[in-house]
Order: C-alpha cells, then sequence, then structure tokens
C-alpha cells in the first residue's frame, strides 16, 4: 500500500491526506477525520471514486491524492441537481460521459393503461420465484451478448453488470421471465426496498422485440405491486434508451432525477 500525504486547510488546522489502504483515503484535521475518498473496481474492469467532505479545499485535496495513485480512466456518479459537487469533480478534470433519468413508475392498471394488455400468442408469463434457474441463466447469456454487441454494459445499471463468473445473475428469485415454448424469452428484475421498489431491469431477446413481451412483463410486474398496496416503483434508463423512455413514458411514469456518470480520462 502506498501512502499519499497533501495539504490544505479549513481555516483552523492543516488537513492533511493519507492513503490508509488501496482502496481509501482519510483526511484529517487535527483528531478528526473531515472527509474521505473511497475507489471501487466495478465488475466490467471500470474503476470509480467517491469523495466525501464538507469543505471544497478538503475534498480537491482528497481527489489530488487519489488521482496521483489511480490509474486513469476514472469514473464517479453524481446527482445532476448537486451542482456543488458535480462543479468539484468538474474541477478535478472530470467530464459528463452519460446521464440516466430516474422515473416514478405508477402501479394502478387505472393509470398505467396495462390493465387491458393481452399476453402476445404462445407468451407465458412466470412469476418471480419461479422460474428454473437453467433456462433463466440462458436468456442471461443470450441478452448479456447483444447488450455487449450494441449499447454496451457501460449504460446498463451497476447491479446488472456482469459478474466475473460470466453472470449477471445475483439472485434468480427477482426475476419473472416471459416464456414462449421451451424458451425464456424476456425478463423483468424487481427489488424491494425499503421506500419503494425497484424496476433494476427488463429486457427481451432481440429476436423477439416489438412483439409487446415488455409491455406484458412491466404489467405483470407493476399489476403485482399494486396488488400488494404499492402505489409507485422506481427506475432509472439511460437517456440514449430510446425503447425503454417510450414505454415507460408511455405508462405515465413521471420523470424526477438524473444521474451523470463522469469520467476523468
Amino acid at each position: 500500500m502506498n501512502s499519499m500525504h497533501s495539504f490544505s486547510s479549513t481555516g483552523n488546522h492543516a488537513v492533511v491526506v493519507t492513503q490508509v489502504s488501496d482502496t481509501q483515503w482519510h483526511a484529517v484535521e487535527g483528531d478528526r477525520v473531515v472527509g474521505r475518498g473511497d475507489a471501487s473496481l466495478r465488475p466490467d474492469g471500470r474503476l470509480f471514486i467517491s469523495i466525501d467532505a464538507w469543505h471544497g479545499a478538503v475534498f480537491a485535496s482528497i481527489a489530488d491524492a487519489m488521482l496521483a495513485c489511480l490509474p486513469a480512466p476514472l469514473y464517479t456518479v453524481v446527482d445532476e441537481a448537486d451542482q456543488d459537487t458535480t462543479s468539484a469533480w468538474e474541477r478535478t478534470g472530470f467530464t459528463a460521459a452519460r446521464r440516466e433519468w430516474g422515473y416514478l413508475v405508477p402501479t394502478d392498471p387505472q393509470v398505467t393503461g396495462l390493465g387491458s394488455v393481452r399476453l402476445p400468442s404462445g407468451v407465458t408469463i412466470v412469476p418471480a420465484g419461479e422460474a428454473e434457474e437453467g433456462l433463466l441463466r440462458a436468456l442471461d447469456r443470450v441478452i448479456r451478448d447483444e447488450v455487449e454487441a450494441a449499447a454496451g454494459w457501460r449504460t446498463m445499471p451497476a447491479e446488472v453488470l456482469p459478474r466475473p463468473a460470466g453472470t449477471t445473475l445475483l439472485d434468480p428469485s427477482k426475476y419473472a421471465v416471459a416464456r414462449h415454448g421451451d424458451q425464456y424469452v424476456g425478463l423483468v428484475r424487481v427489488v424491494s426496498l425499503t421506500r419503494q421498489p425497484r424496476i433494476g431491469l427488463i429486457a427481451v431477446r432481440g429476436d423477439r422485440h416489438r412483439h409487446g413481451i415488455a409491455r406484458a412483463l412491466l404489467a405483470n410486474a407493476l399489476g403485482s405491486l399494486h396488488r400488494s398496496g404499492t402505489a409507485s416503483a422506481w427506475t432509472e434508463v439511460d437517456e440514449s434508451n430510446a425503447a425503454a423512455t417510450a414505454l415507460f413514458e408511455g405508462i405515465g411514469a413521471r420523470r424526477s432525477g438524473s444521474t451523470l456518470e463522469l469520467v476523468r480520462r
């Protein structure tokens, strides 16, 4: 482990920034930790960093220490509404690489218009927790290959990035799937969080696009949430994903915030 020291001031004492592990930096003023920096390697090989500091000078000192130790390119994620933090990253040489819109998604079929959705011919929905793992993993591999050949995994939420073992499936019980014959052709992943369920992924095999399968999966997932008393769910959509944007906005999802992925090359 290398140690890196840099100095700034919050007006009282000198601030010393030290690398305390391979992935962590601390800024200390006197006997108080006044800022922290963390680095984490995503499964797709990209290195993301984060900094937590109250003072701009401390933020800059931690950033300088981290940038001196870590290889480019480096990435970070910020709430686009937090202009102070966004500007602080931009001053260290980061620029916007992509944007993700956050959506509040209603679950009431009277609002979404999904109550009358009919399943495409020959397609059935297998509820979450009932999918056959072998067929689910086969579909996961097909979709993964299609994503890598098109937009790339960099446009996908962090939790669906490919793992070292070559799978994006962490918990098969979270997935409901669309089945046609002896194949799974589409999937939706819903995670129950404390405040609001989150639709983490909805995907259909490329050769089954434009058959209404994604819409049927969404109708099933949101209908289940509505019956359990949940009024809305949350999802994020990459701004370049026109199909997903149209799908969610077409059922009354309301844009509510955005996240920027910044990169320093």
